[in-house]
């Protein structure tokens, strides 16, 4: 097998950590504060029911608020500060385990054509410019950074939800023609290669139309967006691991 192919193998086993699924429990992190208010609400009405008179009975009640509210504001603040970091942090993993991948796939086409002795300059030259682009728009964001920043100003919270939504939604688009300009290649070499469809893409969702929703809903709507901020990713990633085994398999026996 050569290098070329071997390290793509590399690539593609970096997945299970660079691009993880996340769970839709995560959603209940932006619950929480619904739920204090209404089990508050509860509380004081079902307190005011049984003890009308607000007698010395009511102090138990009293006290275990002033205990259960603190303690849910601080464990609301570490979970929310843990999600946006595993938010942030697997859009730079995965990321950077793409820019990896499609160096290496172009390096084992570069390595076959020379082998097969076609020239394949043209269509591999814009492959290399997507690459290139990539990594040019596509930096790192500092995820503890923005993690903290998220639960302290609310302005950072939503600029958080716009560069992942957006900057996935670009991803996407910028790979799908990178795929398109590998297919365009591998059939020169005389290797068929079907790019396998997405069966959910990405959609260019409107962040000014989502924070005006969740500004209007005092936050309710944020809790759907929330779920696309881990859906679209997700749905995403699944999507890969179908691409990656089958241009593995094809460079596999295209580099025999």
């Amino acid at each position: 097998m050569s290098v070329p192919v071997e390290n793509l193998r590399k690539d593609i086993r970096m997945r299970d950590e660079s691009d993880p699924i996340m769970s839709n429990a995560w959603l209940i992190v932006r619950l929480l504060p619904f739920f204090v208010v209404i089990i508050g609400i509860a509380s004081i009405f079902f307190g005011l029911l049984l003890f009308p008179t607000w007698g010395a009975e009511v102090v138990p009640i009293f006290v275990a608020w002033v205990i259960l509210i603190p303690l849910l504001a601080i464990i609301g603040f570490i979970v929310s500060v843990i999600l946006t970091y595993k938010l942030v942090k697997r859009r730079n993993t995965h990321f950077k385990r793409q820019t990896f991948l499609t160096e290496d796939i172009v390096t084992a086409v570069k390595a076959i054509a020379g082998k097969k002795g076609v020239d394949v300059e043209v269509g591999l030259s814009s492959c290399e410019r997507t690459v290139r682009e990539a990594k040019a728009e596509e930096t790192e964001k500092g995820a503890v950074l923005w993690a903290i920043l998220s639960v302290i100003i609310f302005i950072a919270d939503w600029y958080v939800n716009y560069f992942l939504m957006k900057d996935f939604y670009k991803h996407e688009r910028r790979e799908d023609g990178f795929w398109e300009d590998l297919s365009k290649t591998l059939d020169k070499l005389g290797i068929t290669f079907s790019v396998p469809r997405r069966t959910e893409t990405t959609p260019n969702r409107s962040f000014v139309l989502y924070l005006i929703l969740s500004i209007i809903t005092l936050g309710l709507f944020g809790i759907y967006w929330l779920y696309v901020l881990l859906k679209d990713p997700n749905e995403h990633f699944k999507y890969h691991r179908q691409v990656e085994d089958q241009i593995l398999s094809t460079l596999e026996s295209a580099a025999i």
